[in-house]
């Protein structure tokens, strides 16, 4: 027996935009961002880019950015500089679900989420937050190091 997933989550129906894969890969490849906020058209059954923070962007600017009763994916090009002095980059996949949004948007991130991470190669640590302490920028230099 066979069903088509027609791009989407089979448990979800999410597919993912191509210009979502893209603008990830700018990111990844190019440096053209800082981070990229994503969220899920359910009109559109895919996961779309909100938002966009360019290199010279913060932490704060990121975290100011996510929005606070509701969920999304996002990805962030960590920089930091080793123990030997050597400038690195790695990149975060943040799952994004306060405690205090609906069960609906919950529900639907965390059906959606394996698939979409999986179209987004290159991404070196995952990260589960539901409040802004668990993505704390101390906890991303822990991971990176």
């Amino acid at each position: 027996m066979a069903f088509r997933m027609g791009g989407g989550n089979a448990s979800s129906g999410m597919g993912v935009a191509e210009h979502s894969v893209s603008t990830f890969l700018e990111l990844q490849r190019k440096k053209v961002h800082r981070y990229v906020i994503f969220k899920i058209d359910e009109n559109k059954k895919e996961v779309v880019v909100e938002k966009t923070g360019g290199p010279a962007e913060s932490y704060d600017d990121f975290t100011a950015s996510l929005p606070e009763n509701d969920c999304r994916y996002a990805v962030y090009d960590f920089d930091f500089v080793t123990a030997e002095n050597c400038q690195k980059s790695k990149i975060f996949f943040i799952a994004w679900s306060p405690s205090v949004a609906r069960i609906r948007p919950k529900m639907l991130y965390a059906t959606s989420k394996d698939r979409f991470r999986r179209e987004l190669k290159g991404v070196h640590y995952e990260i589960q937050a539901t409040d802004p302490t668990e993505m704390d920028l101390e906890i991303l230099r822990e991971r990176a190091n």
